[in-house]
């Protein structure tokens, strides 16, 4: 793209709500959103209906935001990459300064809103998991190490914490375990897409683990880390969180999560690696609405353990 082009669809760009929308990242949004829901609604305690909806949106809201910083950062990588060159700022649809404004207003918006609604905890968790996703990944990790999304996993693993935090005040280890499981997820998850669309971060400098380490030795990772995740995904049962339907579930969907990594490992095509990608969402879709099923009482036939 010629410069001055690039410089006056810029300044003169005038995005609709579509284009504001989808800064926010919706299809990651929802999944984040979710878990979250998941952490408020299995956590000890009562909210108000009416502070739940300010909860979930909270976390709706500020992990929009961090996604409209995040594009605004990396629109240089994301219009060199196929997966990311039809995003509203690269298409020039949206100016990138105001992207970053939208970002950030929504940003201290959803922090101040949670804090003043809810409480200040779960504002603190909120405005952490912001802040890391911003400057710890897009900015410090992204391009600099193949630990990017080990590391920066992080920010995507606090939405149930914040959750649980917003219905008792505070943190615990079972908000902890369900903030791991999420964090031991995202490296499998993440590798999987990356190992088909590894020319695609090779092409813009983005230091993915196949690209840096080989698309072997990123296969036996993604092995290692969901046989590590199979147990961690039953502490809920093992600590009281959930019961006995959420675990037999966890472990029969960690066994299949197990089973896609033993084939990406023996496949030297990229099939085996997109079909792990979307099961990876599927999965932790399920385990989080079975948590939130087990704990209500009668849809499933069983109390968690006392």
């Amino acid at each position: 793209m010629d410069a001055s082009v690039g410089l006056a669809r810029e300044t003169a760009a005038k995005g609709d709500v579509r284009d504001y929308i989808a800064l926010l990242k919706p299809r990651v949004m929802s999944l984040v959103v979710f878990s979250g829901l998941a952490g408020l609604l299995v956590a000890p305690g009562t909210l108000h209906p009416l502070l739940i909806g300010v909860a979930v949106l909270c976390i709706a809201v500020g992990a929009g935001a961090a996604g409209a910083i995040n594009m605004w950062y990396d629109r240089d990588i994301d219009a060199v990459m196929e997966r990311t060159r039809g995003r509203p700022i690269v298409q020039g649809r949206v100016a990138p300064a105001d992207a970053l404004a939208f970002g950030v207003v929504l940003s201290l918006f959803s922090v101040m809103l949670m804090g003043l609604a809810v409480n200040w905890t779960a504002a603190a968790l909120l405005a952490l998991a912001n802040a890391f996703y911003v400057f710890v990944y897009t900015v410090w990790l992204k391009r600099r190490t193949p630990q990017n999304i080990v590391i920066g996993g992080a920010a995507g693993a606090f939405p149930p914490m914040i959750g649980w935090a917003a219905v008792t005040g505070g943190v615990s280890l079972e908000s902890l375990v369900l903030f791991l499981l999420i964090f031991l997820w995202t490296p499998p998850h993440f590798w999987a897409l990356a190992l088909y669309r590894s020319d695609d971060y090779a092409r813009a400098g983005v230091p993915m683990m196949p690209v840096v380490a080989g698309a072997d030795s990123t296969r036996r990772q993604i092995l290692l880390y969901t046989l590590v995740l199979l147990p961690v995904a039953l502490l809920p049962t093992i600590l009281g969180t959930a019961g006995w339907v959420y675990g037999a579930a966890a472990l029969a969907l960690g066994g299949l999560f197990v089973l896609c990594a033993v084939r990406v490992l023996h496949d030297e095509t990229h099939r085996a690696a997109k079909q792990m990608f979307a099961f990876s969402i599927l999965y932790l879709f399920l385990l989080f609405a079975l948590l939130i099923l087990d704990r209500a009482p009668g849809l499933l036939g069983a109390a968690p353990l006392a």
